[in-house]
């Protein structure tokens, strides 16, 4: 329903797609929502397991193997219309407004070596699967969270340099507003702001900066939720023309000193261990071999060592170390914690409407949970470079369905994740009751059980009907010809 409510069953058909290849792509679309796999996984259930043939009046049980994986080939080919469509679609079914634009990376792995895909690198993997190659994953979205363009990239793509290609395709036209366009730090070079400005752009990004200049003194409090503060310090650069908000979050402080507490706990007890060492037999003493250890616990507790002062004292005589000593640093308003700084040529907002705008990353970090998670973008078994990209657009396109659907249960006071409502729907099917008659007859009645009471709830919220497929009717005369 989501599928068809958007059109692109319609949109497929014009882009040349016949009945076979519609179905397939429906199946592919479909089947990564309600049983995220592989695509032979896909193929699998829509033949063995699933009514969706039923619904589409199509057998899937004539739907070639190879055929199947061609689809998602052919779905790729129109990559860049499809996700235009679809966002036009989604603009006008909940009258959105372009105003901002969400902007991060995500990754993810192989099941294999994937030594013929140019695009398969090594790199810092974001599920800590950096022993097997990878692919990136780019997306821009509205910040109600709909996609308005994909691409894939290495592996090892450095984040940064991928920001002007994706939005080029997406500048503004003449004469029209150019969103606001958010992002972490990890993006947010100079340069890419330099960018930014010169075409026009706002931002609302995490600053790269290292020194937090936050005055308790100066700072007012936008939320209080429970145990959880937020206060902001407003810095005007008239020079760049540009705000700086330094916020503070009380749950944030307490998560960072946490984990402070726990290396610093660490890093102690190696210390301890080399100081000990110094003393007893067959353990590390000599003076640049310690000096070699100690520089290897900074880098290994880089998190924690800026706040210690370690010392080593040298016997001359043995050209051993004779002595390790280490005293903690009171923290300087570098190295606060729970402190972040939100910079921005948004100068005319409001405190609040900056800080607010900044929570949609966390939007963008659940959207690519659920595509990993939800939608089996992960892992990949391909190994050819179309069928990889093709794989990872399937699951783009099954997350415009999936949005689609959630929002429409929000407005209605739902919000329940997609692994949820997929739990809530799976206990309904098709299903085929054999009556023996009297009169020497067999009737088969094939139709859908009837719905739960949370079903009907769901149905009525999306003003689905609660008796998907038709009532098909067989007779089987045993006595004649079957009907």
């Amino acid at each position: 329903e989501a599928l068809r409510r958007l059109s692109l069953d319609v949109k497929l058909a014009e882009l040349g797609f016949n009945r076979h290849q519609l179905s397939a792509a429906i199946g592919v679309i479909v089947g990564r929502m309600v049983r995220p796999g592989s695509e032979l996984a896909t193929h699998q259930w829509l033949q063995q397991r699933s009514g969706l043939g039923e619904l589409l009046d199509y057998d899937f049980e004539d739907l070639d193997l190879n055929r199947f994986y061609r689809i998602a080939e052919r779905l790729l080919a129109h990559h860049a219309t499809l996700e235009a469509f679809l966002y036009r679609q989604e603009c006008d079914l909940f009258s959105l407004s372009e105003t901002i634009t969400l902007y991060d990376l995500t990754n993810t792995f192989f099941e294999g070596t994937a030594r013929r895909h140019s695009k398969a690198k090594h790199g810092h993997s974001k599920e800590k699967r950096s022993d097997c190659p990878l692919v990136t994953l780019a997306l821009v979205l509205d910040a109600s969270g709909f996609p308005k363009r994909s691409e894939v990239f290495a592996g090892n793509v450095s984040e940064p340099e991928t920001l002007e290609k994706m939005l080029q395709r997406l500048a503004p036209a003449p004469g029209t507003l150019a969103p606001t366009v958010v992002m972490d730090a990890g993006i947010a070079t100079e340069e890419n702001l330099v960018w930014l400005r010169e075409r026009g752009y706002r931002y609302l990004v995490v600053s790269r900066e290292r020194h937090q200049q936050f005055d308790p003194e100066q700072a007012t409090t936008i939320r209080e939720e429970g145990a959880t503060r937020i206060r902001v310090q407003r810095v005007l650069d008239e020079t760049a023309a540009e705000v700086r908000l330094y916020c503070h979050s009380s749950a944030r402080e307490g998560k960072e000193r946490g984990i402070i507490e726990r290396f610093s706990t660490r890093l102690e007890a190696d210390l301890n261990f080399l100081a000990e060492g110094l003393h007893l037999p067959r353990r590390v003493k000599h003076y640049e071999k310690v000096l070699t250890r100690i520089g290897r616990l900074r880098q290994r507790y880089s998190r924690v060592a800026r706040y210690y002062d370690i010392r080593l004292e040298k016997d001359d005589a043995s050209a051993n170390a004779k002595a390790l000593h280490w005293t903690r640093v009171v923290p300087t308003e570098d190295t606060l914690p729970g402190v972040y700084c939100l910079r921005t040529n948004q100068t005319d907002w409001d405190d609040a409407t900056l800080w607010g705008t900044y929570t949609m990353l966390t939007d963008l970090e659940a959207v690519f949970r659920s595509l990993k998670s939800e939608l089996g973008l992960r892992p990949v078994y391909h190994q050819k470079s179309s069928r990889v990209d093709g794989h990872l657009f399937i699951s783009v396109l099954a997350y415009h369905l999936v949005h689609t659907l959630r929002l429409q249960l929000k407005a209605q006071g739902i919000n329940l994740s997609w692994d949820s409502l997929r739990d809530q729907l799976d206990s309904q099917e098709r299903v085929t009751v054999v009556l023996h008659g009297d009169d020497g007859k067999i009737y088969h009645i094939r139709k859908a059980t009837r719905p739960e009471p949370h079903q009907v709830t769901l149905y009525n919220a999306l003003g689905l009907p609660h008796l998907p497929g038709r009532t098909e009717k067989t007779v089987i005369d045993l006595g004649a010809k079957v009907t």
